[in-house]
C-alpha cells in the first residue's frame, strides 16, 4: 500500500525529462436529474480534463480533472480555463506551478497535481497504487439522498436500504422543514441509530433564529451529524453551535479558500467542530485536504471526504487517495452515477462501497 503521507514528499520530489506535453478537454456532464441543493437545481456540470506526457512515451498519459462547482468554488470556470492555458503553454514548469501561481484556483490546482501523480506512476490512471486499485478491496461509502419532494426522496431512501447501506446522507434545508422532519421520524421509526447511521447535510440553508429547534428536533432523532448548518462566516456563532448542539456539526463549506497552515489552525481552533470534510477539488488537491487532516489530527478532531460532483476522473483520485488514509468511516464518494455521459471507468458500486474493478476500461473523451 502507497504510504498515507507521502503525498507532500512525492509532489515535491517530482522529476521528468524536459519535453513534456500538455492539452485540456472542455467537457459538460448532463445530470440524469436535476441536482438540487440549497444554492438551487444543477442540469450541468462544465470540467475540463488534463492531459499531461512526455512525447517519448506517448501511451503513458496523466490525466486530471478540474471541475469547480458554481456558487461554492471559488474560482470560476474562466479563471480554470486561464489557468489550464497556462500551464498547457508551459508544461515543463508544471511542477513549479504546484507552487503560488494556481493558488487562487484550486480545482486547477487538483487537476494539475493529479495528472502529475498519474504520470509518475505511469499514466495507468493509478496515481496512489494499493490494494484497492488491485480490486482486492472496497472502501465504504454513505448513500446519498438528494433534496426532493418528501415521496420522492423517501423512495429513493427505501431503495438505498434495500442496497444494504448503513450509511445515508440527506440534504435537507429547501424543501418544506415539516416535511423534512417528518421523513427522517418515520425513517427513525423503522431503523434506529444502531442499524442506520443518518447524517443531513444543510449547505448553510438555516438561519441563526431558527437552527436551535433544528438541532433539537435532529438530537430527538439521533442523527449523526449536520454538514453546515449555517452560511459560511459565522466563526463566532458556529463555534456556539458546537459546544452546545446535540447534534455534532462537521464543517464543509466553511474550509473552502483558506490555505496556510496558521489559517487552518484558527478556524479549527475557533470554531472547534466535531467533523471536517474535505473535497480536495474544492481545497486545492491532495495536499490541501492532508494538512487538514494533520490539523484535525492536532485537536483530535473527526473527518471523511467527499466528491464535489467529478466526474469518474477525479472521484477515481479522490478514491484512491482517501483510500491510503485508512480512515474507516463510510465516505461520500458514491457519485459517479448522477450522469448520464460520465466517463467510463473502473470505479464500480458493490452494493455501500465502492471498488475499482482493473478488468474494466476507461473511455475517454475524444
Amino acid at each position: 500500500m502507497a504510504d498515507s503521507l507521502d503525498v507532500f514528499d512525492r509532489l515535491r520530489n517530482l522529476e521528468f525529462p524536459p519535453g513534456l506535453q500538455a492539452e485540456w478537454i472542455p467537457h459538460t456532464l448532463d445530470f440524469l436529474n436535476p441536482a438540487r441543493t440549497s444554492r438551487g437545481r444543477m442540469h450541468q456540470h462544465r470540467v475540463a480534463y488534463l492531459k499531461i506526457w512526455h512525447p517519448d512515451r506517448p501511451q503513458e498519459i496523466g490525466w486530471g480533472e478540474a471541475a469547480p462547482l458554481p456558487g461554492l468554488s471559488i474560482e470560476g470556470m474562466s479563471m480554470v480555463e486561464e489557468a489550464l492555458d497556462h500551464i498547457c503553454a508551459e508544461p515543463d514548469l508544471a511542477i513549479e506551478m504546484l507552487e503560488s501561481p494556481l493558488e487562487r484556483v484550486p480545482s486547477a490546482m487538483f487537476a494539475l497535481e493529479q495528472a502529475l501523480l498519474d504520470l509518475e506512476t505511469g499514466g495507468k490512471q493509478k496515481p496512489f497504487p494499493s490494494k484497492f486499485t488491485d480490486g482486492r478491496d472496497r472502501i465504504p461509502i454513505n448513500g446519498l439522498i438528494w433534496m426532493a419532494q418528501p415521496n420522492e426522496m423517501a423512495e429513493a431512501i427505501q431503495q438505498k436500504i434495500d442496497e444494504g447501506y448503513g450509511c445515508l446522507k440527506m440534504k435537507i434545508g429547501t424543501a418544506d422543514r415539516a416535511s423534512e422532519m417528518e421523513l427522517l421520524h418515520n425513517l427513525r421509526s423503522y431503523f434506529g441509530p444502531e442499524v442506520l447511521e443518518v447524517r443531513v447535510d444543510a449547505n448553510g440553508a438555516f438561519k441563526l433564529h431558527e437552527i436551535e429547534d433544528v438541532l433539537a428536533e435532529l438530537g430527538d432523532l439521533a442523527v449523526h451529524s449536520i454538514e453546515q448548518p449555517i452560511a459560511v462566516g459565522q466563526w463566532d456563532d458556529l463555534a456556539d453551535l458546537c459546544r452546545w448542539s446535540p447534534v455534532p456539526i462537521a464543517l464543509d463549506e466553511e474550509l473552502i479558500g483558506l490555505r496556510s497552515l496558521d489559517e487552518k489552525r484558527d478556524l479549527v481552533e475557533t470554531i472547534f467542530p466535531q467533523y471536517l470534510i474535505l473535497k480536495p477539488s474544492l481545497l486545492g488537491g491532495f495536499r490541501q485536504a492532508q494538512e487538514w487532516i494533520e490539523v484535525a489530527a492536532e485537536c483530535g478532531l473527526h473527518w471523511w471526504a467527499t466528491s464535489a460532483l467529478e466526474s469518474n476522473l477525479g472521484l477515481n483520485a479522490i478514491a484512491q487517495w482517501v483510500y491510503t488514509q485508512q480512515n474507516p468511516m463510510p465516505q461520500g464518494l458514491g457519485t459517479g452515477q448522477l450522469y448520464r455521459n460520465n466517463l467510463q471507468s473502473p470505479l464500480d458500486l458493490d452494493g455501500p462501497a465502492l471498488r475499482f474493478n482493473p478488468d474494466l476500461p476507461w473511455v475517454w473523451p475524444q
